[in-house]
């Protein structure tokens, strides 16, 4: 029987790949036979082999490879390095990005006390870092080849702005708004596009909005999980299936352009 979800002789790009979540999603796409590339600041490095060192034990073949998502030479080169290490890749995961305290609205900072270079730096980082530059780089080249598939990380906040953090939630809408254009234009050079909404993962960008420093919920917590069906935060690990339908062509070949949410019920919930 055809194994829909088996990405041997795949080679994934994780961008991202050193944080909580985008090292849960290159293990995933690892143990489903892909290649992996973890890419990662310089200073993610411990990190980033600390993933890789896991998916070799588990049979894996993974690398790490340094590269600034928001620098597009920097990214060129390690282009060129996982091509000579693994492959051309055939798999985006964009999953670098988070909000910046000196961007998030407070009762020290109102909206309009935001400094204009501090919104360009973390839009920057989401929309450029999260989505456009990896795309420009590594697109084109699956656009050649004939095949691909690239998945960029949205949020709930796209869909429905969040307190505090507009600048974070205006860059994921944005990131919503790139991926359903390249979804059209790449569409016949047989290279998918497609998004994925999570609701709240706890990582390191939003550990301190989420939780007091004893470690209790905090009240922003107790509202998210009020507003959440399940009455819960998600765990990285029920992202992974999400990813690997998407990257796999033989499970999902017919789709691009979509926006896959695993947010527990956050975005069906009204009263």
């Amino acid at each position: 029987m055809l194994n829909l979800f088996d990405l041997t002789g795949e080679v994934a790009v994780v961008i991202g790949g050193a944080g909580v979540l985008g090292g849960a999603l290159a293990e995933g796409l690892a143990q489903a036979g892909a290649k992996v590339a973890i890419l990662d600041l310089d200073r993610s490095a411990e990190r980033g082999e600390a993933r890789v060192k896991a998916i070799r034990d588990q049979g894996g073949q993974a690398g790490f490879f340094a590269a600034n998502a928001v620098s597009r030479p920097s990214l060129a080169a390690a282009h060129q390095s996982v091509e000579a290490a693994l492959g051309a890749p055939t798999i985006l995961l964009n999953a670098a990005g988070g909000n910046d305290p000196k961007v998030t609205v407070s009762a020290e900072r109102a909206f309009e006390q935001i400094a204009l270079e501090d919104w360009q730096a973390n839009f920057n980082l989401n929309l450029a870092g999260g989505a456009l530059l990896p795309c420009q780089e590594f697109g084109p080249a699956m656009c050649r080849r004939g095949k691909g598939s690239i998945i960029n990380i949205a949020s709930v906040s796209a869909h429905l702005p969040l307190s505090r953090v507009v600048t974070y939630s205006a860059a994921k809408a944005a990131v919503l708004s790139l991926s359903r254009f390249l979804a059209r234009e790449w569409a016949t050079q047989g290279v998918r596009v497609n998004t994925i909404t999570p609701g709240f993962f706890p990582a390191e960008q939003n550990r301190k909005l989420l939780f007091n420093d004893d470690g209790s919920p905090s009240d922003r917590t107790k509202a998210i999980w009020g507003h959440t069906p399940m009455n819960r935060f998600g765990e990285a690990r029920e992202l992974v299936g999400a990813v690997i339908f998407l990257a796999s062509t033989k499970a999902s070949s017919f789709v691009t352009g979509a926006d896959l949410r695993i947010d527990g019920g956050y975005l069906a919930q009204t009263i």
